[in-house]
């Protein structure tokens, strides 16, 4: 009876502390300046907590406290790998990425929005991702131009 909890609580400990990779974008790993200064930080704070799991005593805690940040870290270093940094826009013409760019609802919304790269996207602090739907509309087109999403038109009103 003591050997088969001794398995069952290994094969728990083994499944806490084996977590699934991060899901990686298969799009380009374009980055603003700010977005590989913020993935550079994560990794920091990654390893940091990493390093703090080596003080644990206990293997089976030390293992369940390291499974997140070695996943993370797994994550942010094939994303470091990867980040192309993309420039800042050279005119604010037509929407392009790193251009901010706000649009005028068929309801009367107007909404702005950041283009940046996917780790650091956050609609709700201005951001969008290049690769998102109203983004992918956006692009290449410049103040006055209406697309149309969901059944609704958008029309640019300032590219900046």
């Amino acid at each position: 009876m003591a050997v088969a909890f001794t398995k069952e609580e290994s094969f728990e400990t083994a499944s806490e502390t084996l977590l699934p990779d991060r899901p990686v974008s298969p799009h380009p790993n374009l980055v603003t300046e700010a977005g590989l200064k913020a993935l550079e930080l994560q990794f920091r704070e990654a390893r940091e907590a990493h390093d703090a799991t080596n003080g644990i005593e206990d293997v089976n805690e030390r293992r369940r406290q390291a499974a997140t940040p070695l996943r993370d870290l797994r994550y942010l270093q094939a994303r470091l790998g990867t980040a192309q940094l993309m420039p800042d826009p050279a005119s604010a013409d037509v929407v392009a990425f790193g251009n901010t760019v706000t649009f005028r609802r068929d309801d009367g919304r107007v909404q702005t929005y950041r283009i940046v790269g996917e780790d650091e996207a956050d609609p709700k602090a201005g951001s969008i991702s290049y690769v998102s739907p109203v983004a992918r509309l956006l692009m290449g087109k410049a103040v006055g131009d209406v697309v149309e999403t969901g059944g609704q038109e958008l029309e640019i009103t300032a590219i900046a």
